[in-house]
């Protein structure tokens, strides 16, 4: 994505969490980074308006519009394979760590880290002792959110293959995401 340009992931199901990362052009070490997105917003949950920062506190990402209830996560690491060896999962599982590393190889770019990534519906309420809850997404059938780059930027999207929580809803059964990107 060019600086300026919008980004708008589609979720047709209402269902699907989307794993979203991004990271500077031409600078592998620096990416959208949610511990500094925390600080940043004084805050764990965001909303449109919001800008998200990488990890060198520079603004990258804009929340332009949100047509769902904005529920999102900004708190919870992606999924990789310990993760749903933790969880029971025989032999290798899809996940969104290797989704993003993939993805980046497929057009040559370095990969550095796997950061923590912006959870798009990912629906964790987290109560005042602390403690946090998987649930599955407030979004409904066709809501939409509107990235906008405030700087030029490889964005990656993962669909969350997530099957034995039910953070992609109560079926526990991943779906599809559609995105469509609008230069300016």
């Amino acid at each position: 994505m060019n600086q300026g340009d919008l980004l708008t992931i589609f979720n047709p199901h209402g269902n699907q969490v989307c794993d979203f990362f991004a990271i500077v052009d031409n600078t592998p070490f620096e990416f959208l980074s949610m511990e500094h997105c925390r600080t940043a917003l004084w805050r764990i949950y965001v909303s449109s308006g919001d800008i998200l920062v990488t990890n060198r506190r520079r603004p990258l990402i804009e929340i332009v519009e949100d047509t769902s209830p904005g529920i999102h996560d900004i708190l919870i690491a992606c999924c990789d394979l310990p993760r749903y060896q933790q969880l029971g999962a025989d032999g290798y599982h899809d996940n969104c760590a290797d989704n993003y590393k993939m993805s980046l190889m497929a057009i040559g770019e370095q990969i550095v880290h796997v950061p923590s990534p912006f959870n798009i519906w990912m629906n964790i309420p987290v109560s005042t002792s602390g403690e946090y809850e998987w649930k599955p997404p407030v979004s409904e059938p066709g809501d939409y959110i509107v990235l906008k780059a405030r700087e030029n930027c490889t964005a990656v999207m993962s669909a969350c293959p997530q099957d034995m929580t039910p953070v992609n809803g109560a079926s526990s059964i991943p779906t599809n995401l559609e995105f469509q990107i609008d230069v300016m």
